[in-house]
């Protein structure tokens, strides 16, 4: 026979909505990758108009 027994809690009930703290969440992370991407896209196409430039100048035929 055990010396002593567990008592089952239930956890606390949850009120209210929890959807606008993820949307809040998720909208910053969004904006984060946002930025990232514009970066990205920036350098790609600094870089493309670099080897643009760089061909017609390496080029005199």
């Amino acid at each position: 026979m055990p010396a002593f027994t567990f008592e089952k809690i239930s956890p606390p009930v949850r009120r209210g909505p929890i959807a606008p703290v993820e949307q809040k969440q998720r909208g910053v992370i969004v904006q984060m990758l946002d930025r990232l991407v514009e970066a990205r896209a920036r350098r790609a196409a600094g870089q493309d108009k670099a080897e643009t430039a760089g061909r017609d100048s390496a080029a005199p035929e």
